[in-house]
């Protein structure tokens, strides 16, 4: 347990930072499923908007060091490719 007040502090914020990026992290699987679902059924104009509104939330979250750079190119280059590949 954090006995000092700089190790309290530091304990309040590493919860506080695990929850903003647990929230992050559930928006940006939420998006990339939606164009995967969109893909599903088949509807490849919904496909393609859902992929205009992923790609800023997967590059933010890469940004921030929520997921590594390399990690936020293969999810849009395999993204665009299932798109491609629908058509």
């Amino acid at each position: 347990m954090a006995n000092s007040a700089q190790a309290r502090k530091r304990a309040r914020q590493a919860e506080q930072h695990r929850q903003r990026n647990a929230a992050q992290r559930s928006t940006l699987r939420t998006a990339i499923k939606k164009v995967l679902n969109a893909l599903r059924s088949g509807d490849k104009a919904a496909a393609a908007d859902a992929y205009k509104a992923a790609v800023p939330l997967i590059d933010r979250a890469a940004g921030k060091g929520l997921i590594h750079a390399n990690k936020a190119a293969r999810h849009k280059s395999r993204l665009n490719a299932h798109i491609k590949a629908a058509g």
